[in-house]
């Protein structure tokens, strides 16, 4: 499945999350990702609220945070999030949205992304919009995301550190960083915020895909204004022109290099890096280089958008001098992610379908390792329950039962403000108020 993000008047973190529960991720699972972090359950609340804006109905995502004046670094942010028992493609790619919004703060202020602050409320707000999201997105099963033209008002925000223009300087940074296309907004004041930015940056291709349209999941901002403020989510799947009927190809690059004069110890860390920088996949091959010295040859499959980046990335921190880039199809599968019971707790089952038919199922290794740990077995045991439960599901489609019967036995996938939007330290204090500073129109 793909999506189309329509932000005609913005996006923020909670608006993309009522998106998504608009869209129909379940607000319990949403509350059940948050429960992961290890943040007070106290200390925080989501509401789900139907309203009105304008003549249009969507949801708002009511994020409240409660929390004193502590400041967190990104390293304390990355911590909450490596604790949690997320997915991986969850915690990664929410790790690497906060480094980016560390990166642009940072150079925004001059100073480093592990001397940036985020200050406690707007942290909990970023923390739980930047989770949520990358949750929400992975449960939804969106294998890729677009956005449109990002609308940008001007005026003046009042922040921790005094008034500030808007754009608000660190949103700039974030959507210069990807070569956003931009376009003014309907109004003054604040649309995009920089939690909102970070994760365009982080999930999207900024082109309108063709898609045939399945559903439609409209969030709403907070703030009442002359025009509807509601981001769109368009849901479906891609339109395919290839003579198999099935989907064009994704505009995807792959990246190798051949290094022979590398401490092996070393891959590890850089294929996580990458990976947390936006990598689908990442591989190594053994080969042999002239004068018969052995070598690995490093690939990366990736997002042509993210082809510089990644790029960059490899020769900074590896010993190569150079990549080859070349651009790459696939034909995919659509996927989608549930989970199954175990007599040792639930895991994460990945089902691939071909037309309208389950063509196979597996179950996630890291769940079925966690419970193994916790339980003291095996995890061969725990992931052999798992597969034969996974087969049985397969087993049932194909013999009889509608795809919709058999999912309606399997519970949703549960992944992946006092204000509205989610801030980082440059955003408005919340109990800053100027009179003189036109008001924010933070979605």
């Amino acid at each position: 499945m793909i999506a189309y993000l329509d932000i005609p008047s913005g996006i923020s973190g909670d608006m993309f999350l009522g998106c998504l529960v608009d869209a129909g991720w379940p607000i319990d699972a949403l509350r059940d990702t948050l429960r992961r972090l290890a943040l007070p359950t106290d200390q925080w609340s989501v509401e789900q609220r139907s309203v009105m804006k304008g003549p249009l109905h969507a949801t708002l995502v009511d994020v409240r945070a409660k929390e004193g004046h502590h400041h967190r670094h990104l390293s304390d942010i990355c911590r909450i999030i490596e604790a949690a028992d997320l997915p991986l493609e969850v915690s990664t790619r929410a790790i690497a949205t906060f480094t980016r919004l560390a990166d642009a703060e940072a150079k925004v202020h001059g100073a480093t992304r592990e001397k940036i602050h985020f200050h406690e409320v707007g942290a909990v707000d970023a923390i739980i919009d930047i989770v949520g999201t990358c949750a929400g997105v992975a449960a939804l099963g969106i294998d890729r995301l677009y956005c449109g033209a990002v609308p940008l008002g001007q005026g003046w925000a009042q922040t921790a550190h005094g008034r500030i223009p808007l754009p608000a300087p660190a949103t700039l940074e974030l959507l210069s960083s990807v070569h956003a296309p931009t376009t003014p907004a309907p109004g003054p004041g604040e649309l995009v915020t920089p939690t909102g930015a970070a994760l365009l940056a982080e999930l999207a291709t900024f082109t309108q895909p063709a898609l045939a349209l399945e559903r439609i999941g409209i969030g709403a901002g907070q703030r009442d204004t002359d025009w509807p403020n509601v981001a769109r989510l368009w849901l479906g799947q891609p339109i395919g022109t290839g003579s198999d009927g099935r989907a064009p190809a994704a505009p995807y690059v792959q990246i190798d290099t051949n290094i022979d004069d590398m401490n092996p110890q070393l891959y590890a860390a850089v294929t996580d890096r990458l990976l947390a920088a936006g990598a689908r996949d990442v591989w190594l091959t053994p080969v042999q280089m002239k004068k018969g010295r052995p070598a690995v040859t490093l690939s990366v499959l990736c997002d042509a958008v993210r082809e510089a980046a990644l790029s960059a990335l490899i020769l900074r921190e590896t010993t190569t001098l150079g990549v080859r880039v070349h651009p790459v199809h696939r034909h995919e599968a659509r996927r989608e992610t549930r989970h199954l019971a175990t007599p040792w707790g639930q895991v994460h089952v990945k089902l691939k379908w071909l037309d309208d038919q389950i063509a196979g199922a597996m179950p996630e290794y890291d769940d079925c390792r966690k419970l193994a740990e916790q339980a003291g077995v095996a995890v061969r045991q725990v992931y052999d329950v798992a597969l034969a439960a996974a087969q049985q599901l397969v087993s049932q489609q194909r013999s009889a039962a509608p795809a919709t019967e058999l999912l309606a036995h399997v519970e949703p996938h549960e992944h992946s403000h006092d204000h509205d939007h989610d801030h980082p330290h440059d955003h408005p204090h919340p109990h800053d108020h100027d009179p003189s500073v036109a008001p924010s129109a933070h979605p």
